[in-house]
């Protein structure tokens, strides 16, 4: 559990932002620096602990799934490598497999949700209203049911600490436009069904997941930050999977069923997490890299 990164620093570089796993450094007018951390973020909250090989584990995930979806979208990933932006020996070396360099472009201020099972926030929404994000859907379905098809609930993207609001799909058109709105939505559908067909496959469902997309300087949309991964996605084993349940995960399940149990209000501090209960993440965050990608 020593090969851990909680938080980089960079000497050569000056770090421009920091969310809740990632830390965002400045490399020239055209390319910024992602480090993903090993830390975890649970109901909003940024735990104490690290999660020992998990940022490089959605790093090289990531990276996997951008080179197969390259001929859907192009993506953020530059031609530059880390030795050409940290030049101390010793930072790369605690970097590993965490960090990449990739095009500086402008974020879309939505997130492109694409859900194909009915869970989490969907199925309240469902429950309350027989819809999802305004989407009207067959009346009966039981919880984590598999969709007739999947569907764009796009969302706001929240600051560290606060809550994603889920959107329908015309205010996503007030906010960057039809034209727009239309070519991520349908985007976001594509790239979804090819990772959920292949994830399928090797024996994981992938229930929902979320993109994000950015802009250059001429307009021109790529796929950015992370795709498919167990951060970024709801990912069941398919041999466990059935209806009228929550299925297990293969992502923060074992930490939010501890600190369920916690006398803990889901504020700032979070808890420190038992050994098992991290040593147990850092399994399911490997096996479901093995599975697809290993």
């Amino acid at each position: 559990m020593n090969n851990t990164l909680y938080e980089s620093k960079l000497s050569g570089l000056k770090r421009i932002s920091q969310g809740k796993v990632r830390d965002i450094y400045s490399v020239d007018d055209d390319h910024l620096l992602i480090v993903t951390s090993d830390r975890l973020s649970a109901f909003d909250v940024v735990l104490p602990d690290p999660i020992p090989g998990k940022g490089a584990v959605l790093t090289k995930l990531s990276n996997f799934w951008f080179d197969r979806t390259a001929s859907i979208v192009p993506n953020h990933l530059s031609e530059l490598s880390l030795s050409d932006v940290v030049q101390d020996e010793s930072e790369r070396a605690e970097l590993g497999d965490r960090a990449i360099v990739v095009k500086r472009l402008k974020p879309l201020p939505v997130e492109a949700v694409v859900r194909g099972y009915l869970i989490g926030s969907g199925w309240k929404d469902y429950q309350q209203s027989g819809a999802v994000c305004g989407i009207e859907l067959p009346a009966g379905l039981d919880m984590a049911a598999k969709l007739p098809e999947p569907i764009f609930t796009p969302a706001t993207k929240a600051e560290v600490g606060e809550h994603d609001e889920n959107i329908d799909f015309d205010r996503m058109c007030d906010m960057i436009g039809t034209e727009l709105a239309e070519h991520v939505r349908d985007l976001s559908i594509k790239i979804y069904q090819h990772g959920a067909d292949y994830a399928r496959k090797h024996g994981i469902i992938i229930a929902d997941t979320k993109f994000e997309f950015g802009l250059d300087d001429a307009g021109k949309l790529y796929l950015i930050d992370e795709v498919l991964t167990p951060d970024s996605s709801r990912f069941w084993p398919a041999d466990q999977y059935k209806t009228g349940i929550s299925p297990p995960s293969f992502d923060k399940q074992f930490v939010r069923d501890h600190l369920e149990t916690l006398d803990w209000d889901k504020t700032a501090p979070g808890p420190e997490l038992p050994d098992e209960v991290i040593a147990r993440t850092a399994e399911k965050y490997q096996q479901a890299f093995n599975q697809l990608a290993g």
